[in-house]
């Protein structure tokens, strides 16, 4: 049977330190304090004229702004994920209001979809994709409560923080689920929290002084020991999902040997004192001299609440406003999310070794995330109605990523957004929704999409490299999931099939159903000649769809 083939892709702080130092020498090149901004200028405003000075100096010449079609599909994808149905294609592309880009970005941000979609993005920040068995896999408490906080538009650093204190059964409250995956190991907890919520890599000097930046293993040891009295134990179960128990206790240490050429065997430790980065020891108030504690959650309950805690005094700390790794962080990795790469790159490497990109735009856009109070919704906004945001994906230059934002950036689809997107440009979703079947917990439960979910589409750590592995191939050309979207009954193979309009109408429903655009001429041409060259173009209908699914165009957003 003939196949058909697509062309390519066209593409006041608490006194509990002594003072603060942690704004200072050693990073002082990429962590400069924030500049207040002063000028009237919209953020996107100030976002183009950086980028576009860039430009100028480096003689470079920029994309043309996007396509319609183009702008449309992306803008979708990284708000609501997913792409959007024909009907409401149809409406954006021929719609000639001048303002149809910003009014269309405000109503997705006001979608459910938007919560939805950013929680899902951050959980695979938290979590990353974990098999089966890590015991964080099953995260559907913690997966509502960060949804909840998108929805309610909860400050940034007000979620962070509640997840850096968060306490309690995870079942109950999905907040502490985040420290499941670091149980009873504070080393690990050190290098998760500094890269994910300090764009710093800490993780060398777990063993010896890093040998290119400031930090020593004192720094790293200093930061893990307010991680030390923390405590996950298990719970039973609940609803067949593990709960387990997160507290901290009044007692309890982190040994430091010194460096690892010098540990001797047998040799004991000395407890290290929890220590800011770039700052000052911890100073903790004693413990009365009678002071008893169990050593262990007595059956598995919490115990009670410290007298004083570490783990709350970082979070403190972590999420102080003029606290520079912070903001810098998350601007520059929510950055990357919508632009491809980060102003410092990758996201989780902020250093004097790897410099911003474009300094003076970081600075201003941390200086306005505090000043906004970490509103991560105005911010997304702000990026996505830029020129920058919205230039087109076609270009001379060849790399995913324009180190120089000249050209909007290609990525592939993560697992969540291809199935999302399969199920929209199909019609499954909209059968689903008028079938009457019982809603599941797993929107994908339907697809039996779990080998999907696992295998494919691992969320990138900011590089931005991707290869197609072999259990993509495989799952691509011999999976169900592609036959049964291509051929479900009610959706948009059966339109395709009944309707009594001419075939170059029904191409172009293909073609905006599974691609957002309309096809080019050549493209509808050879479309009808394939579906009316057989008197009953059933078979090669389901062809077309599962053909457009699976191209690359379909796969990547652009």
């Amino acid at each position: 049977m003939a196949r058909l083939t697509t062309p390519p892709l066209r593409f006041n702080m608490s006194p509990v330190w002594l003072s603060r130092r942690f704004l200072l020498i050693a990073l002082a090149g990429v962590l400069s304090p924030a500049v207040a901004v002063h000028s009237e200028d919209s953020l996107r405003a100030s976002i183009d004229r950086h980028i576009s000075n860039t430009w100028k100096s480096n003689q470079l010449t920029p994309a043309e702004q996007s396509a319609d079609a183009e702008f449309l599909r992306r803008v979708y994808l990284d708000l609501v994920g997913t792409i959007p149905t024909y009907d409401a294609a149809v409406t954006f592309l021929d719609d000639n209001s001048p303002d149809k880009r910003e009014r269309l970005i405000d109503r997705l941000l006001d979608d459910p979809g938007f919560a939805r979609h950013q929680a899902e993005v951050w959980d695979q920040v938290l979590f990353g994709r974990n098999p089966p068995g890590h015991g964080t896999d099953k995260r559907q408490g913690f997966q509502t409560w960060l949804r909840e906080q998108f929805v309610a538009n909860t400050p940034y650093d007000q979620w962070v923080k509640a997840i850096l204190v968060a306490e309690g059964n995870t079942v109950e409250n999905g907040a502490p689920m985040f420290f499941v995956q670091y149980r009873n190991q504070p080393e690990e907890a050190t290098e998760a929290v500094t890269q994910k919520f300090l764009g710093v890599q800490l993780q060398c000097a777990r063993c010896h002084d890093h040998p290119f930046e400031p930090w020593t293993q004192l720094d790293f040891f200093g930061t893990a020991a307010f991680f030390a009295r923390l405590k996950v134990v298990d719970a039973g179960k609940k609803d067949k999902l593990t709960m387990y128990v997160i507290g901290e206790k009044n007692t309890g240490d982190i040994l430091f040997t010194g460096p690892v050429t010098e540990q001797e065997v047998g040799k004991k430790g000395q407890p290290v004192i929890p220590k800011f980065l770039h700052g000052d020891v911890l100073v903790e108030p004693e413990l009365p001299d009678d002071f008893k504690e169990d050593r262990n959650f007595p059956n598995g309950k919490m115990p009670p609440k410290p007298r004083f805690s570490r783990k709350d005094q970082l979070a403190e700390w972590i999420t102080q406003p003029d606290n520079p790794y912070f903001v810098r962080a998350v601007v520059n990795r929510v950055w990357a999310q919508f632009m491809g790469r980060g102003i410092v790159h990758p996201v989780d490497n902020m250093s004097e070794a790897n410099a911003p990109s474009h300094p003076e735009l970081l600075n201003e856009l941390s200086a306005t995330m505090v000043d906004r109070k970490f509103d991560l919704k105005w911010y997304i906004r702000e990026l996505v109605n830029s020129r920058t945001y919205q230039l087109s994906g076609h270009g001379p230059v060849e790399e995913a990523m324009p180190f120089h934002f000249e050209r909007a950036r290609t990525r592939p689809l993560t697992a969540e957004e291809l199935l999302d997107t399969w199920n929209v440009a199909t019609g499954y979703e909209a059968i689903q929704q008028t079938s009457g079947a019982k809603p599941s917990t797993d929107r994908y439960a339907p697809l039996g999409s779990g080998y999907l979910v696992r295998f494919f589409g691992t969320p990138s750590n900011g590089v931005g490299d991707f290869q197609g592995g072999l259990h993509e191939h495989l799952y691509l050309n011999n999976g169900g999931i592609s036959k049964l979207l291509s051929s479900a009954k009610g959706g948009l193979y059966d339109h395709l099939m009944n309707s009594e309009a001419p075939w170059e109408e029904r191409v172009d429903r293909l073609y905006v159903s599974m691609l957002t655009r309309r096809p080019t001429t050549e493209e509808r041409k050879r479309f009808v000649a394939y579906f009316t060259a057989e008197s009953n173009p059933r078979t090669r209908i389901g062809e077309a769809i599962w053909v457009l699914m699976t191209c690359s165009e379909s796969r990547f957003n652009h």
